[in-house]
């Protein structure tokens, strides 16, 4: 029978006779064992990153925009062209199933000031149930009435950007900006959401859709809109939906079989899963760049115990010489090598975790850590050194004492 405490205390023994060995042979796993922690922490944060994006923006959406107009035989893009109307976003809150709200918009870019301050933005003329579709809460003040609605009112909510460009420190509920020409009294200002990707959530300006299309856009064609909002109760119902308001608006809009749509939706729920898809297919691939970095890890052991047998050939004689059999070599070497690999791998997770926060403070990035990598990158790391471990330890342990006592 092995004596395993024996043979522990011979393996850590020969560890720390050999420390500079030891620390060059365990580098690899800690650079190995930390590049997976960075890697998975960086790409678990992407991860949340796009889910908190795409919550921010609105879930379960149906974004229905107007058709492309062309000038010249060149596309100006979707919602040039004044096919939706207010009757069209009725008409589907009235008959498409599976959904809890319905919100036309027209918005255009405009110039806004406020005493000699001046910024370029958003306008989105817009009904009271864009705020809920689109998760926007209200920070200071108070949201449309139907009566704002229903008379035209000249009344702004802000974005963060709009109040941080105009006002400044000033508290802009009650003052009077100018949309174009028109004087608007601001009564409410939004909760911030930041950037989603390379789009200011907050630099926006929403006042009621009748203002919009009266006062400020105006429209050769009464009650239009360049897109309609609709969230759905689930990512089930939207397909549902969306299928719904297609036939509703190629029935309504007159078209026959052979005509195109004269509309585009855009399904937020297929969006996010595909980003989500993406982020996943990112963070799996770093994993596995990272991963490599173990395996060569791993190698360097091999290596570096290899030499170690050559260099120890006449200690096995030795050892094997006063009783020592072939069972004992063979779980010296392979306890050398997996504490070897669970010291750096230790070591690796320290390092890890520090460098995944120094690059989330540094580049502004989320990062996630969570306990699970951790396990699972200091777990390999063991595996690892017993796995690569094993020759080295089986090529010690075949050595014929008499030829070992006798290297030189």
């Amino acid at each position: 029978m092995i004596d395993f405490k024996s043979t522990l205390k011979i393996a850590l023994n020969s560890l720390y006779v050999n420390k500079m060995r030891s620390i060059l042979t365990s580098l690899g796993i800690i650079i190995g064992v930390a590049a997976v922690i960075i890697m998975l922490a960086i790409g678990s944060g992407a991860n949340k990153q796009v889910q908190e994006n795409m919550e921010s923006m609105g879930s379960n959406l149906l974004t229905i925009r107007s058709a492309t107009a062309k000038t010249g035989g060149v596309s100006m893009g979707a919602g040039t062209k004044p096919t939706l109307s207010v009757k069209d976003a009725t008409t589907i809150r009235k008959q498409a199933r599976g959904i809890e709200a319905v919100a036309p918009v027209l918005s255009s870019s405009k110039q806004v000031m406020y005493g000699n301050q001046n910024w370029s933005t958003t306008v989105y003329g817009i009904t009271t149930p864009y705020l809920y579709a689109k998760n926007y809460e209200i920070n200071l003040g108070k949201s449309f009435t139907l009566d704002d609605d229903r008379n035209a009112a000249k009344v702004a909510i802000i974005g963060k950007t709009i109040e941080t460009e105009l006002f400044g420190d000033v508290n802009p509920i009650g003052k009077t900006i100018r949309i174009g020409n028109v004087p608007f009294k601001v009564t409410g200002t939004l909760v911030p959401k930041g950037q989603s990707g390379p789009m200011d959530q907050d630099d926006l300006i929403f006042i009621p859709l009748t203002t919009a299309q009266r006062k400020v856009f105006g429209t050769d064609f009464p009650g239009s809109v360049n897109q309609i909002i609709v969230k759905a109760k689930s990512i089930e119902d939207s397909n549902i939906a969306q299928k719904d308001i297609e036939e509703i608006l190629r029935r309504t809009h007159n078209l026959g079989k052979t005509q195109e749509d004269d509309f585009k939706i855009r399904n937020s729920a297929e969006f996010q899963e595909k980003m989500k898809s993406t982020v996943q297919t990112f963070a799996i691939l770093l994993a596995s760049i990272a991963s490599v970095s173990l395996i060569v890890g791993g190698i360097g052991i091999m290596n570096i115990m290899l030499v170690s047998v050559t260099e120890r050939t006449k200690e096995i004689g030795i050892r094997m010489a006063i009783g020592a059999r072939a069972e004992d070599i063979r779980t010296q070497f392979l306890i050398e090598a997996l504490v070897l690999s669970l010291i750096g791998g230790l070591i690796g997770v320290v390092a890890g975790i520090i460098i995944a926060l120094l690059v989330g403070k540094i580049f502004q990035t989320a990062i996630v850590i969570s306990i699970m990598p951790i396990l699972l990158s200091f777990g390999f790391s063991g595996l690892v050194g017993i796995g690569f471990g094993y020759y080295p330890a089986y090529k010690a342990s075949l050595l014929n004492p008499i030829d070992a006592l006798r290297y030189e």
